[in-house]
């Protein structure tokens, strides 16, 4: 008997810590399904629970009852010991692992294609360590933020710029990877307006935990009227410090890394910085896009993200002051 409640109260401190870690996690939940792949997804998650914990109460329950009973003043015959293992061992976890086979294959090949044609392509490009995406027949290109309309599907080209990653938005699809000289395709749609967040669930380099990306589900107007304030140049500054920020990163080495359309910076290494200032964030999801912020990274980004493509940009104070100004002026 007090073997038993030290294995049950085991079992209870080790349900309680899990319960308090998860509790603590606010990463973003498969369990919060927005979308039709993830629904199959959290189906699926709580079917295979449900199967592990039949099985583990199972095992549970004749643990406790070979400590409380006594065993039998008679030997188990050995034809009937052959009978329950073979039954218990190997029948009827075969038949459970058969089962959740079949309805895993029939759900991922239910969600292997879109119930509707794609309505639009986005090419998503991985890089160590951010996120690039084009829209197909636009010239819109943005980086770390991805925008979709709501209830529309949407198919995605997946490709590597340099090393494996792996596309992963929790609340709305599984992972698929990105591998090198290959071109991955699956499609993703959204129920509800909404921010989620996505990022790399490959490791990929010293900077892999901080490799996120912002998918920003909107009404169709809204994805609209935002899809075509994405395809206009950069803005033409108008103020002072804009006019000499412009002017000297078009000069200096930012305009052979950075792209920024309607100027003569036309690098391709870096961050499309065409509409820089209109994004919620910078370093892929790691610091927020404000002037402090942003005034850090250019001076010395290695400071904030170690391991990252960008050197310390020696600029004088004024120079700083006038390169922010200027792509905080590009919304």
């Amino acid at each position: 008997m007090r073997r038993c409640r030290r294995l049950l109260a085991g079992v209870a401190a080790t349900l309680s810590v899990e319960a308090l870690v998860a509790g603590c996690d606010r990463a973003p939940s498969t369990l919060s399904p927005v979308g039709p792949k993830s629904d199959f997804t959290t189906w699926a998650w709580w079917g295979l629970f449900a199967v592990a914990a039949f099985v583990c109460c199972i095992i549970i329950g004749l643990t406790v009852l070979a400590g409380v009973v006594r065993r039998r003043s008679t030997k188990v015959k050995t034809g009937e010991g052959r009978t329950f293992v073979m039954v218990c061992g190997v029948i009827l976890p075969g038949i459970v692992f058969a089962g959740v086979f079949a309805l895993s294959v029939g759900g991922l090949v239910a969600t292997s294609e879109p119930s509707h044609k794609p309505a639009m392509t986005v090419d998503v490009v991985g890089h160590q360590w951010w996120w690039e995406f084009h829209y197909q027949g636009t010239s819109a290109v943005t980086a770390n933020e991805l925008h979709v309309p709501v209830g529309t599907s949407v198919e995605l080209r997946l490709r590597t710029h340099d090393v494996i990653h792996s596309f992963w938005i929790p609340q709305v699809m599984p992972k698929m990877d990105l591998l090198p000289r290959r071109i991955n395709k699956t499609w993703l749609s959204v129920d509800h307006p909404g921010t989620y967040r996505g990022e790399c669930a490959e490791y990929c380099g010293v900077q892999h935990a901080h490799m996120d990306f912002a998918l920003v589900a909107q009404s169709q107007s809204d994805f609209r009227s935002w899809l075509q304030r994405q395809e206009q140049d950069a803005a033409t500054p108008t103020t002072t410090s804009e006019q000499q920020g412009m002017q000297f990163f078009t000069s200096a080495s930012c305009s052979t890394c950075h792209t920024i359309r309607g100027t003569s910076a036309h690098g391709q290494l870096g961050p499309d910085l065409t509409h820089v200032g209109s994004r919620p964030s910078l370093a892929a999801g790691l610091i927020p896009n404000d002037v402090g912020h942003m005034s850090g990274w250019i001076a010395n980004s290695q400071a904030v993200k170690p391991g990252n493509l960008m050197p310390p940009q020696h600029l004088s104070p004024s120079d700083l002051h006038d390169v922010v100004a200027y792509l905080q002026s590009l919304k």
